[in-house]
């Protein structure tokens, strides 16, 4: 086990002696490995596999990856769970299906708020799958306390082209935002929608007095709940260079009204400054930043609290790198002899390799990683939102 910081990780990167692993697998050796694969449904979970380890085997994660438990209805989580889903990747659809029982929430990433004219407009509805919805929701329906619970859809909405003058027209006059706030409910109703996903705060925090920056989302939260539609709020975590964007006041001011915050605890490293892309420390500070213990009503507010899980990781480069999801990450795993590394600080998993197209230091979850943010949720008493469905691994949903 060892720790890694972003200066140690570029001199990896950079240096002229450093190989850990050999060239691409031949082909024969990679199609003997795949035979060996496990492919959905299975009789054991990870659990039960001992697969949730701190420095697992990369030959375990290639063998396992696509299997999962055969009860999908088995939840361990007891805190609110939502899962983003993007029409770019379709696998995210059929996960949330598989996994319907598991998720609280589902938030597709289908509409923005546009300007045409004078007028409000919702674009991106040309995604909306209503089929798929329904079968969702039909296999998420759960019996819990002689009540029956089924899955919630909150599309997630963002403001899209907006021009200064749009911004300030409808932050100064209360009849435009009133406007914004009907048509959202239209397309609610038209649509089944039990709420919407509103990210606003990061882009305009900072630029705008908070003042109205309340009255814009308090109000919408208000007229929405009128119609028994609810408002999930995205918020930026504490970060050094941002440290108030959102906090403790801003928290205290709105969670009487907002049915949950979408807390983004991930992107903390960049290429700029690789290295874990949420250490565990700087999770748990985040929620604590905005809801500190001890704080008034903290169990309430925490439970609004939907704490960001990234289903993806990051591949650095001697040329930068960048994101990396399910598919890439395998590709480059199979040049992993051994054991992922363990960086005890962060609580991530990450293995160093060099290839034909030059040397690689991959972040990306495990089982191990995973659980010990699940359990980190559990402490805090917040809930969890997934960024995204179909990017990870199907047997990580063995852990909620």
């Amino acid at each position: 086990m060892r720790a890694i910081n972003a200066q140690i990780i570029w001199c990896i990167l950079l240096g002229s002696q450093y190989v850990l692993c050999t060239l691409t697998p031949d082909s024969k050796n990679k199609n003997k490995r795949d035979s060996k694969f496990l492919r959905g449904p299975q009789d054991n979970d990870v659990f039960t596999l001992n697969l949730v380890s701190p420095e697992p085997l990369a030959k375990d994660i290639l063998i396992h990856h696509e299997g999962y438990y055969k009860d999908t209805a088995l939840r361990r989580f007891n805190g609110t769970v939502l899962g983003y889903v993007t029409p770019w990747n379709s696998h995210g659809y059929d996960i949330a299906k598989i996994f319907a029982k598991k998720f609280d929430i589902i938030s597709p990433v289908w509409l923005q708020i546009v300007k045409r004219g004078d007028e409000y407009a919702i674009a991106g509805d040309h995604d909306i799958d209503a089929g798929w919805i329904n079968d969702v929701r039909r296999k998420g329906k759960v019996q819990q306390q002689q009540q029956l619970r089924t899955v919630k859809f909150f599309p997630r909405i963002i403001f899209d082209h907006f021009t200064d003058r749009d911004i300030k027209l409808l932050l100064s006059d209360a009849k435009e935002r009133t406007e914004l706030n009907e048509m959202l409910i239209r397309v609610c109703k038209q649509h089944g929608f039990d709420g919407l996903v509103l990210e606003v705060w990061s882009q305009l925090a900072g630029r705008i007095d908070d003042k109205i920056l309340y009255t814009l989302v308090l109000q919408m939260a208000k007229e929405l709940q009128k119609q028994k539609i609810r408002l999930i709020l995205v918020i930026p975590p504490q970060r050094k260079d941002m440290p108030n964007l959102f906090g403790e006041k801003h928290m205290d001011k709105l969670y009487k009204y907002i049915y949950a915050f979408s807390l983004m605890t991930y992107d903390y490293s960049t290429v700029q400054r690789p290295g874990a892309n949420a250490p565990l420390y700087w999770v748990r500070s985040a929620v604590e930043h905005i809801v500190p213990d001890g704080c008034q009503d903290m169990e309430v507010k925490r439970a609004k609290i939907l704490l960001g899980l990234n289903m993806y990781g990051n591949d650095y480069t001697p040329d930068g790198g960048g994101p990396i999801t399910y598919g890439p990450y395998l590709d480059l795993l199979r040049h992993v002899k051994k054991h992922l590394t363990h960086d005890e600080r962060d609580m991530e998993n990450f293995f160093e390799i060099r290839t034909e197209t030059g040397r690689h230091i991959v972040f990306y979850p495990t089982l191990y990683s995973i659980n010990e943010r699940i359990q980190l949720a559990q402490q805090l008493g917040v809930g969890i939102s997934i960024w995204e469905l179909g990017q990870g691994l199907n047997y990580f949903y063995d852990l909620f």
